[in-house]
């Protein structure tokens, strides 16, 4: 095979993996991760909750396939912005597209769009410490609702029944700390449309809920029900077992009176945020199994007070320029990898990997396997792409400097990551992430020998 010049767009996990397997399959290949915030790593730094320490473990295995000879990062680069497909195609042998999915899926029901309804995707982006979303969030409501039966409505609850003080053993940045000090919340509640062998938790999320000694769990009886389908998927998967035991002992366990309560409610589906001017109130309709693993409602409603409502129904993956895509499905259209055109032809030299490839399901480690298939679809592709007009590795990086665009290297996020290790010291801490991007970027681009001050933290009250 000849060498290979590649461009990963999205340096998150699905576009890592990606670059780790490419660059061990093929000694000539060479991976520049080209991605649009000053950080990589994506999802695991701007979609997980700050207390799951298990994430630190793949940060540090990600890091280990940024930090090789073979692969650059090339951050603070938008495609579409700063790069065309033209561009990329100039100066590449094939293209990458590994950019994820961080929109939130609508739902469609009266009152989603009241004041104090708010997108999971946006609230998950201000308590991981998104660069680009605004640096305070309103935590005025008492009482919550999180519409989802996934581990993001749980990372929400958990986020929003737990006391921020519980936080500052984690890389939480310090607005996000100082925003869920002003939390009012004392009672969360999560909704799922079906029973206790249909939802989509996973077993380590759902026990990590009552870690919190300030914070008691509450599955209410009504609608934990399991039929013949429901003990099929039990007796067929340890997973689903071990979730509906975990959610039976909840049921059983006596409240402690903890100042916080996340309460479970199962078989119920939202039909209607209630309000006037801002929520009020959640009405759900009461559903019942079908014996086939699906739910109908009853037509039994319940109303909940609430005064704010998430919901956490789904990621959708966002339409990249240029490149054909499957607004219905949510995914860039392709053959195990290979980008289709309009006529289900593949494109030469353009892949897609990740949850843009397959759509937002499964864990992070799923995308190994989407990466070792778009991989292999490259690698036999390869002696047949047309060559890149530039091979010049500099070539890229004098475009972008060109355009304008103030590139983070290598160099400037090892800056970066020693800042924030930096500052976590000084404060007794692992970490503390630098936010707005602004700061993110100076302190890449600038010679700091030790920590600076993270600005005034400006929050609502």
């Amino acid at each position: 095979m000849r060498d290979l010049r590649l461009a990963m767009v999205g340096a998150g996990p699905a576009g890592i993996y990606a670059a780790d397997i490419v660059t061990q399959e093929h000694p000539g290949a060479h991976v520049d991760l080209i991605e649009r915030l000053p950080a990589p790593f994506g999802l695991v730094r701007y979609g997980v909750a700050p207390d799951h320490p298990r994430i630190k473990e793949i940060v540090k295995a990600l890091q280990r396939v940024v930090r090789r000879d073979r692969i650059r990062f090339v951050g603070n680069v938008s495609y579409g912005v700063d790069l065309k497909l033209d561009d990329l195609r100039r100066y590449y042998d094939a293209v990458v597209f590994a950019t994820g999915a961080m929109a939130d899926r609508p739902l469609d029901i009266p009152g989603i769009d009241l004041p104090g309804s708010y997108g999971a995707a946006d609230f998950v982006s201000w308590y991981a410490g998104h660069p680009d979303v605004p640096r305070d969030w309103p935590l005025e409501a008492r009482e919550v609702a999180v519409i989802g039966a996934g581990n993001v409505a749980l990372d929400i609850a958990r986020m929003l029944a737990k006391p921020a003080d519980e936080q500052l053993s984690t890389e939480i940045a310090d607005n996000v700390y100082q925003g869920l000090k002003l939390n009012q919340a004392t009672d969360v509640h999560v909704f799922a449309r079906r029973g206790p062998a249909q939802i989509k938790f996973t077993p380590m999320e759902l026990r990590e809920l009552s870690h919190s000694p300030s914070v008691d769990v509450i599955v209410h009886p009504e609608g934990f029900e399991i039929d013949e389908a429901s003990q099929a998927a039990i007796n067929a998967s340890k997973g689903t077992r071990l979730v509906v035991d975990t959610l039976l002992k909840y049921v059983e366990a006596e409240p402690t009176g903890a100042p916080h309560r996340i309460h479970i409610h199962l078989c119920h589906t939202p039909v209607e945020v209630l309000g006037d001017d801002r929520v009020e109130g959640l009405r759900t309709e009461v559903t019942q199994l079908q014996g086939d693993g699906t739910a109908k409602g009853t037509g039994e409603y319940v109303d909940t007070p609430v005064q704010a409502v998430y919901r956490a129904v789904g990621y959708l993956s966002s339409h990249l320029p240029e490149i054909p895509f499957d607004h219905q499905g949510g995914v860039i259209t392709n053959d195990r990898g290979r980008v289709l055109d309009l006529d289900g032809v593949p494109l030469p030299g353009l892949y897609v990997t990740g949850w843009v490839k397959r759509g937002p399901i499964g864990l992070i480690g799923h995308t190994k396997s989407d990466a070792a298939e778009t991989i292999a679809s490259l690698l036999a592709d390869l002696d047949t792409l047309p060559q890149p007009e530039i091979r010049d590795p500099q070539g890229i990086l004098e475009h972008l400097v060109a355009r304008g665009a103030t590139v983070i290297d290598s160099d400037g996020w090892a800056r970066l990551d020693a800042h924030e290790i930096a500052l976590g010291e000084t404060s007794g801490r692992e970490r503390i992430k630098v936010v707005p991007r602004e700061d993110m970027i100076r302190v890449a681009t600038a010679d700091i020998s030790g920590p600076v001050a993270p600005r005034p933290v400006a929050v609502n009250r």
